[in-house]
């Protein structure tokens, strides 16, 4: 009888599945799996645990985060571009593993046919800090100081390849200056030595830089994005400051393996969409200084395309190599 009794069980489990895909409606049934191509306690790895238990909310299946760090979350990504295409394999991405690593190197995977798209979870803008040092208030005083000095002043950065990196490639193209490049390993280290003084400047993602700006130790000149960003509302942009190329925003997304049907996509990215609407959790992603975006896949899919297309031009054209 107990085994009549689990066959039944199983069946109806089956059937009630089957019947909801048939109707256009995905139901997770068991524990899903999401990978984060980076350590824990990164910033991708915090946002991803603010998301975790309101997903569990909408979705009714706990959702185990399955940290792969390595290689700029190329390792984990790969993972993800393997795991079956059953909906139950998730996996975080943002702008290294998809749209700056594969122009710097070959990837084993590809970033745009080996994923679906799901949803573009939030933006985070880089802002332009300075030792305080130097004699600059504003984007445009630091433009003249590097005209008046070429090759002088100094901008760090986590990597060569990295989101600052290229920002800093982006302001020295736009407003026609020489900025000598110090690449780190890592924000942490660049922006420590920004505050003594041993490098001038630093693109750094806003949550890194806050607590450096809040507390008058480095000078905030602008925000890569294009309107101001909620958490630095009286810091400016570049394009108000006359240099609208100058945008960049790093993005995190979920995005599964190419090949997970349809209901499966359209059901995550409504349940995405619904917990970045909260407004609990809006406030604690705007206060580690990303803007909630969520949306249609077709949204994510189209800044992965974008991104692809600006940093595979900047990286040919500025001749950036990997570190």
């Amino acid at each position: 009888m107990p085994r009549i009794a689990t066959l039944i069980c199983a069946v109806s489990l089956l059937f009630s599945q089957g019947f909801a895909m048939a109707q256009g409606v995905w139901q997770p049934t068991k524990p899903i799996r999401l990978i984060v191509p980076y350590t824990a306690g990164g910033a991708a790895d915090v946002l991803v645990r603010i998301l975790v238990e309101p997903l569990r909310q909408v979705l009714g299946q706990p959702i185990m985060i399955d940290n792969k760090g390595g290689a700029g979350g190329i390792i984990g990504t790969d993972a993800g571009a393997k795991a079956p295409p059953d909906g139950y394999t998730w996996i975080i991405g943002a702008d290294p593993a998809f749209t700056i690593n594969p122009h710097l190197s070959s990837v084993p995977y590809d970033p745009v046919k080996s994923f679906v798209p799901v949803s573009l979870v939030a933006l985070q803008p880089l802002v332009l800090i300075a030792n305080n040092a130097l004699p600059i208030a504003s984007i445009a005083d630091l433009v003249k100081l590097a005209k008046a000095s070429p090759g002088k002043y100094t901008i760090a950065s986590s990597g060569s390849g990295s989101s600052g990196h290229l920002a800093a490639e982006l302001l020295k193209s736009a407003a026609a200056i020489d900025l000598v490049h110090v690449p780190y390993k890592g924000q942490a280290p660049a922006l420590v030595d920004v505050v003594g003084g041993q490098v001038d400047m630093t693109f750094s993602s806003v949550g890194s830089a806050n607590a450096y700006i809040a507390d008058g130790r480095l000078r905030a000149l602008g925000t890569t994005g294009p309107q101001r960003f909620e958490g630095l509302a009286n810091v400016p942009t570049f394009a108000e400051a006359g240099y609208p190329l100058v945008e960049m925003r790093a993005w995190l997304g979920i995005l599964v393996p190419a090949g997970t049907p349809a209901q499966v996509v359209d059901r995550v990215s409504a349940a995405v969409t619904e917990v970045l609407a909260r407004p609990d959790v809006r406030q604690r992603l705007v206060q580690f200084g990303y803007e909630p975006v969520g949306g249609a896949p077709s949204l994510l899919a189209q800044k992965i395309e974008n991104d692809n297309r600006i940093f595979g031009k900047l990286v040919r054209e500025r001749n950036i190599r990997a570190e």
